[in-house]
């Protein structure tokens, strides 16, 4: 398997705490957060450290997004969790936090000719007057990754950071089968 260094770019997790959040009460809780239900149906909460954006509904649910590690990403979600239980003690202690999609960077290194790889490369769509990369859709791991003619691919749609890494690395030795690199 051929190496090649991934930079991941955001980490989008979610949790749920099996209870309804009553927002207009915990807002004031958290410093610095967006409410406005005309623009969008729960709370913004913009983190310093971990540099994140927990999004907040009424159903009880959690999404943080923006994070750089999955470390980052649940800290940030107990952070803001933890805040809101000083207004609302009901607010459980234990709840999931799930990884919902990772995306990270990485570049092969070579200048790719997308319209060879869209007739070669399986699982492909290319249409360049709506987008300049190229969407390349992997089975295992499921991940799909865009691919531009600088070399530069984009993988999203992992949930784990190897599964990132591997489907980098499966692109690049599939590309290089096809003498596309």
């Amino acid at each position: 398997m051929t190496k090649v260094e991934i930079k991941v770019e955001n980490i989008v997790a979610s949790a749920t705490l099996g209870k309804s959040v009553d927002l207009p009460q915990v807002a004031p809780a958290l410093e610095g957060v967006e409410y406005n239900l005309e623009q969008f149906p729960g709370l913004v909460y913009k983190l310093k450290e971990p540099k994140t954006a927990a999004l907040i509904f009424g159903s009880g649910k959690l999404v943080c997004t923006g994070a750089k590690s999955i470390e980052d990403s649940k800290k940030a979600i107990h952070i803001a969790v933890d805040k809101m239980r000083t207004l609302d003690p009901e607010i459980p202690h234990e709840f999931e936090i799930k990884v919902q999609n990772i995306v990270a960077s990485a570049n092969l290194d070579k200048t790719l000719n997308l319209e060879a790889v869209a007739l070669d490369l399986e699982n492909t769509e290319y249409e360049p007057e709506q987008f300049p990369g190229l969407v390349y859709r992997l089975g295992e791991p499921k991940v799909v990754l865009l691919l531009f003619g600088s070399g530069k691919v984009v993988c999203t749609g992992a949930k784990t950071i190897p599964d990132a890494q591997l489907g980098v690395e499966k692109t690049k030795e599939r590309l290089a089968e096809l003498d596309l690199l």
